[in-house]
């Protein structure tokens, strides 16, 4: 038996919420005060009206290492954890203490790894689609881990904003460079670095253009995208992500494309009208 275990930042489909091999645990936002948990009471639209009028940035804290060790509970032989970003997060060291708590309380007969997944969103549930593939197909854990790493390094992750009020907000964009961005309806291209860092691959005058831009840095990135699955997380803009994802079919074909909606912390980096793609 194995268990998949995924912080809330990487959002699972229906498919998999039903799967029974995977779990979540939550990490929690707060926003003008107000803290909420990330998980299936989530309200994004709320989440998104508190945003807009707050002055300060939303902040996010990762799960204690005890829940971590509580996710760890259970019969299955074979635990595999995916978390945010190193980078980005503070989710995989925690991960990392509550696997060694359950080994000193319980031994180590029970097998645990945790994947920093140098991404987010949904590129946290491609990695746990990709352990389960591997683990259905009968590979023992260490090849498990070797394959899933392998993967991980293969792996990008792409993002485009509608709005830099959070990266003005928390202070990784200057309110002079923010408000010439927004005057002149600039959109960023961003990314994720090797090591699981955001960084911007380029930008654009309006969506539509920096959509473009999107796709195009996905098929120059992205090899072998026929054995590759593809997955796209919006952020309360879905037709935006059909679009995408017809563009993205159009260019290259894909063995498999997801839909998603961002959960609290995706929806926190994103924001309204974001959309993030993960292969």
């Amino acid at each position: 038996m194995y268990k998949i275990v995924i912080d809330s930042c990487g959002e699972l489909t229906e498919e998999l919420k039903r799967d029974g091999h995977f779990s979540t645990v939550s990490l929690e936002l707060e926003v003008d005060g107000c803290r909420i948990r990330d998980d299936e009471t989530f309200d994004q639209l709320d989440f998104l009206r508190r945003v807009r009028e707050c002055p300060k940035s939303p902040k996010s804290s990762c799960p204690s290492p005890e829940e971590y060790m509580a996710a760890y509970e259970g019969e299955a032989e074979h635990v595999y954890v995916v978390t945010l970003s190193e980078k980005l997060s503070g989710s995989y060291n925690s991960a990392v203490l509550g696997k060694a708590l359950y080994e000193e309380e319980h031994g180590t007969d029970k097998k645990i790894y945790v994947f920093n997944s140098r991404s987010a969103s949904i590129g946290e549930t491609l990695i746990g689609i990709k352990v389960q593939e591997y683990e259905e197909a009968g590979l023992p854990f260490a090849e498990i881990v070797e394959k899933t790493e392998g993967y991980i390094a293969s792996m990008n992750t792409f993002f485009v904003l509608e709005t830099l009020e959070t990266l003005r907000k928390n202070g990784r964009l200057t309110n002079l460079k923010a408000f010439l961005a927004n005057t002149l309806n600039i959109k960023p291209v961003m990314g994720s670095t090797d090591e699981g860092e955001i960084c911007q691959l380029d930008q654009a005058r309006g969506m539509n253009r920096a959509i473009e831009k999107l796709v195009q840095a996905v098929i120059e990135k992205t090899k072998n995208c026929e054995e590759r699955i593809l997955a796209i997380s919006h952020c309360n803009c879905l037709e935006r992500a059909r679009v995408v994802k017809e563009k993205l079919e159009k260019a290259a074909c894909f063995r498999k494309i997801i839909i998603v909606d961002t959960a609290g912390v995706s929806t926190m980096y994103a924001n309204d009208g974001g959309v993030i793609i993960a292969v």
